[in-house]
């Protein structure tokens, strides 16, 4: 299946390039090889810091990142088409590696805009000096993790982890689950109720917590389905005392967090889509080169049919993704209403790709060592993860019909 990048600046193209080198030569070998490890109890034993290393000498690892501070420099116009763009080539390699990375780019995109200025000088250099330096962004808990995504602004919603003054500190405590890179980060942005009964847009606070303070520990890592070479979080908080200068945004963290959810829901359908054109890719070539009943199996016609449909449904996906980032560049409308719908569409449509796959492989496409089963483990976790797809068809619809759509939870005002 032939990509086309119509309407991207060399630049990009060029990056783009670099990035298929990446992962043909470095990333779907070792995974291919290593298959075991995505299986391995010790998360420490899973992705080796080699692939990070390789991936900070190319350039990708710090894209987000100020240039004075030592970042991958980036044309503001196109960033979050080259964002894409990446995220889908790491993700056809990896889904697991592209979440690492991806947290990195979102969350520098974040700091950048909303982190006092000695916080940017203090951790930016410490990223850029470190391959092994990841980042998380720790906003869902065990309780509540949709409301978070709708989101409910009613007092009963709020967030559990609460923050309170003491003398010159902010104190944390509660719980944040499933978080991206929680398990192995060195820095994280933490959400916290600072006003009780505010609401969650009027009374929810954002701080930046080194993994080192007193208070702060890891409790587990997430054991799941797919995307496992990323290690995903449990992080609890027992009287995290942070420097008050380590607050970001107080009580309206949520609403200056845009940077970081809307060109989230571009990237993590990107992500989506390079997990389903590695199905698309490895299947081609598999039909194309396997015999049965004397004769390849792209011959036979109920192969050809599912071969075309994935196909459609991939096409449909990227028209869909680039419809969504041209909204974005022009600020939109329709913006947030695209953003969620690609998120969505591309959930579904790759799970079904990917289903595909599976059945055209035969019995080769349920062997853990063949490697195609995970495609299909990969693409199921995004029908859950930056909201559950009956979650997303909730913003669609609030987005669209913001006067009448219902509030879905709390009384109707």
């Amino acid at each position: 299946m032939v990509m086309t990048d119509r309407g991207l600046p060399e630049e990009t193209r060029m990056m783009r390039e670099v990035c298929r080198t990446f992962v043909d030569d470095f990333v779907t070998p070792f995974i291919r090889k290593n298959w075991q490890r995505e299986w391995s109890m010790d998360p420490d034993e899973r992705m080796p810091r080699e692939i990070l290393e390789q991936a900070d000498r190319i350039g990708i690892r710090t894209l987000g990142v100020p240039e004075e501070f030592g970042g991958t420099p980036l044309d503001p116009k196109t960033e979050v088409r080259t964002f894409a763009m990446v995220a889908e080539e790491i993700s056809r390699g990896d889904s697991g590696l592209g979440d690492k990375l991806v947290q990195i780019w979102r969350i520098s995109s974040l700091l950048r805009n909303i982190a006092p200025r000695h916080l940017q000088e203090r951790w930016f250099p410490r990223l850029v000096e470190d391959p092994g330096f990841l980042l998380a962004h720790c906003l869902t808990e065990p309780r509540g993790a949709s409301d978070r995504w709708l989101p409910y602004d009613v007092p009963d919603a709020m967030m559990h982890t609460k923050a309170v003054p003491k003398g010159d500190r902010w104190v944390i405590n509660g719980r944040k689950q499933f978080i991206t890179n929680g398990y192995d980060a060195k820095l994280y942005v933490v959400y916290a109720t600072t006003r009780p009964g505010a609401g969650m847009t009027k009374g929810t606070s954002s701080f930046l917590v080194p993994r080192d303070t007193p208070g702060l520990s890891v409790a587990r890592c997430n054991e799941t389905l797919g995307g496992r070479f990323m290690n995903s979080g449990e992080i609890v908080f027992e009287d995290c005392a942070v420097p008050q200068d380590h607050l970001l945004v107080e009580n309206h963290a949520l609403s200056k967090a845009g940077i970081y959810f809307r060109p989230g829901k571009i990237i993590v359908a990107a992500k989506n889509l390079g997990v389903g054109m590695a199905a698309f890719e490895r299947t081609a070539d598999y039909v194309q080169n396997y015999v049965q009943g004397g004769r390849i199996l792209i011959k036979h016609q109920a192969v050809a049919l599912r071969l075309a449909d994935m196909a459609t449904k991939l096409a449909a996906v990227r028209a869909m993704l680039n419809e969504a980032m041209r909204a974005i560049d022009a600020a939109a409308p329709d913006a947030d209403a695209l953003c969620n719908m690609v998120k969505l569409f591309a959930s579904e449509e790759v799970f079904k790709v990917c289903q595909h796959a599976i059945e055209l492989h035969g019995g080769n496409g349920i062997m853990l060592d063949f490697g195609v089963e995970k495609l299909l483990r990969d693409a199921s976790l995004f029908l859950h993860r930056d909201a559950t797809v009956d979650i997303s068809k909730f913003k669609i619809v609030k987005a669209m019909f913001p006067e009448t759509a219902g509030v879905y939870a709390g009384p109707e005002k």
